[in-house]
């Protein structure tokens, strides 16, 4: 294999991933999209590509797209609310804002609502800024079908999206109020930081204990977190920037138990984001380990 396949497999492979994540919402199977991409590009002729790096976002949307109809499948028996894995991610993720709003729980909850193929155009158009015709080549339309494509998905998106798109600061402000509130058990203060429709949503997997369904109100979601933490000891939190903003982390007895994103409207917390399935922990997890 030439130096050269391989440097330009490792150049893109950020983005790649990211690519395959913004599709899939799962870490784990984003790793497995880039295997199998690799594979693949390793038995190319690289002398005959124009463009290698549209070739490869080629590969990497194929695959995701297929994955992405069998995870649809896996996602109608899911037990309980399905959310993305949290990802762990750089500063100079949250330093891109639209790189960051694009990754944040909030939006791959709204990319989860279109079609596969719609989401595919939406990520490589609207986050990645690929042409109609780079685009058409690695979903199979036409530019005319992806340029229809990408007017809906975007109208679909835009109905639904974040109202605004919160800073950084705001966020770490409402995150450390956030955490002073529950580790305190200030009551009041809890309720000052929540929308008065504010959705807690609590991801499981049938392994862990979540909320069933979706709970709605600040006052039932404030009873609901206070009421959670106070009856299990053992219990620590830290903050950690998680899909582009910042997050909560929880752990218990020293291990990684769950993760709590926040989506904030009009300077208070609208939504609140807990996984706790540990198969959606162990990506996240495991690189905890390796950075300590």
């Amino acid at each position: 294999m030439p130096g050269t396949a391989t440097d330009t497999f490792v150049n893109h492979r950020n983005l790649l991933f990211t690519v395959a994540y913004e599709m899939l919402g799962s870490a784990a199977d984003a790793e497995d999209v880039l295997q199998e991409t690799w594979l693949k590009w390793s038995g190319v002729e690289h002398d005959t590509v124009e463009n290698q790096r549209a070739y490869l976002v080629r590969i990497v949307t194929r695959q995701a797209l297929g994955r992405l109809r069998t995870l649809g499948r896996r996602k109608e028996t899911y037990v309980g609310s399905w959310l993305p894995e949290p990802l762990l991610t750089a500063p100079d993720v949250a330093e891109d804002v639209e790189l960051a709003d694009s990754v944040s729980m909030a939006m791959m909850l709204v990319l989860e609502t279109l079609t596969p193929t719609e989401r595919a155009v939406f990520v490589l158009r609207e986050v990645f800024g690929l042409d109609y015709d780079e685009i058409s080549a690695a979903v199979g339309k036409t530019p005319a079908a992806v340029r229809q494509i990408a007017h809906r998905a975007r109208s679909h998106v835009a109905a639904r999206r974040p109202r605004e798109v919160v800073t950084q600061a705001a966020t770490r402000a409402a995150l450390a109020a956030f955490q002073r509130a529950t580790e305190t058990g200030d009551l009041q203060g809890l309720l000052d930081l929540l929308a008065p429709d504010v959705v807690f949503l609590g991801d499981g997997g049938g392994v862990k204990q979540a909320v069933a369904r979706p709970v709605v109100g600040a006052a039932k979601v404030a009873r609901l977190l206070l009421g959670g933490l106070t009856r299990v000891a053992g219990w620590s939190m830290e903050p950690a920037q998680v899909n582009g903003y910042p997050a909560l982390v929880f752990k218990f007895a020293g291990e990684l138990d769950a993760v709590i994103a926040l989506r904030i409207d009009d300077g208070l917390i609208s939504g609140l984001y807990a996984v706790r399935n540990p198969a959606k922990l162990s990506h996240m997890a495991q690189e905890t380990r390796l950075a300590r």
